[in-house]
Formats: C-alpha cells, sequence, structure tokens
C-alpha cells in the first residue's frame, strides 16, 4: 500500500481515476486532477506548503515534489511529465511540460507552457523558462525552440503512454 497520510490536519486529495504505485508516499496538502500517475519510490510531500497538480501529471519512478515552508509551493499543470528521479521544488510548471529525467527545478522557477527541461538540466532559482522553449545544461539556458513536432511526439506523446501504463496497474 501507497503512503498516504495526512500532516498538520491537511490530507491528499487523489481522484479515484488515478494510479498510485504501492510504495510511492504522498503527504499533506497535496491536490490532484483526475487521470494523474504517481509511480515507484516517488515522493510528493506536501507537507510544508501545498502542492497543485493539474490533470494528467505522472510522476515518474523515484522523483520528488516538494516545496519551501511558508514561502513557495508547487503548482503543476496539466499534462506534465516529471522524468525518473527529477527534483521539482516549490516552483510553478505550467501546462504541457517535459521534466528530463535526474533534472532539477528549483525554487521561484516559472516554466512556462510547451517546454522541455532536459534530462540532468538544473533550472536555478528564479529562472524563467520560457514558453515553447527547450533548457538544458547546469545552469540550464535555453538551447533552442521547441517545434510542434516535439510537443506532439514528446510532450503529449509521453503523458499519454503514461495513462495507458498506469492501465496496466489497476
Amino acid at each position: 500500500m501507497p503512503i498516504i497520510k495526512p500532516v498538520n490536519g491537511k490530507s491528499p486529495r487523489i481522484p479515484e481515476d488515478c494510479f498510485i504505485a504501492e510504495n510511492a508516499t504522498i503527504v499533506g496538502d497535496v491536490v490532484m486532477g483526475s487521470q494523474c500517475s504517481i509511480w515507484f519510490n516517488a515522493v510528493v510531500r506536501g507537507d510544508v506548503h501545498f502542492i497543485k497538480m493539474g490533470e494528467k501529471v505522472n510522476v515518474q519512478d523515484g522523483a520528488v515534489i516538494h516545496a519551501t515552508y511558508q514561502k513557495s509551493p508547487t503548482r503543476i499543470g496539466n499534462n506534465v511529465s516529471i522524468g525518473h528521479n527529477a527534483i521539482v521544488h516549490g516552483c510553478t510548471i505550467h501546462d504541457n511540460v517535459l521534466v528530463g529525467m535526474g533534472s532539477i527545478i528549483m525554487d521561484d522557477c516559472v516554466v512556462e507552457s510547451n517546454s522541455i527541461i532536459a534530462a540532468g538540466a538544473v533550472v536555478t532559482q528564479n529562472t524563467r523558462v520560457e514558453a515553447g522553449s527547450i533548457y538544458a545544461g547546469v545552469p540550464a539556458k535555453k538551447i533552442k525552440d521547441i517545434d510542434e513536432d516535439l510537443i506532439s511526439g514528446e510532450i503529449h506523446r509521453i503523458a499519454n503512454n503514461y495513462i495507458r501504463y498506469s492501465s496496466w496497474f489497476k
């Protein structure tokens, strides 16, 4: 059974159509939209501030979603894939975003819609990732504009695949 527990009187709110892996952890002030999935060893920790996720968000194996105490909540839009072992901390991610494996998005960053954070990238505090772009590196910088093929071929494909994958476990 996953660890799903209240903290300071606030309990996670998880729609019934979401998939939560047996060893995932979700605690505190976490609100998820429909068709989300939280995968093996992922942690969504809404103990120090709120975490709000839209619809069709997948938090892949080993990823950590957290916030900063009384300062920076975490907001995640619709159709967002958070790759294996990524860290998303006290930031805002808009719709249609792919957060690559092992990447880190730090406090008070804003990742605008239709963007990709490359695997292993470190998006440092207060960075604004402009809509329709790919950011990579340490620290992450814009490397190019994204085209419609990447939006449909990667961002939408991966989010939709995770809805399919989660159906295998329900």
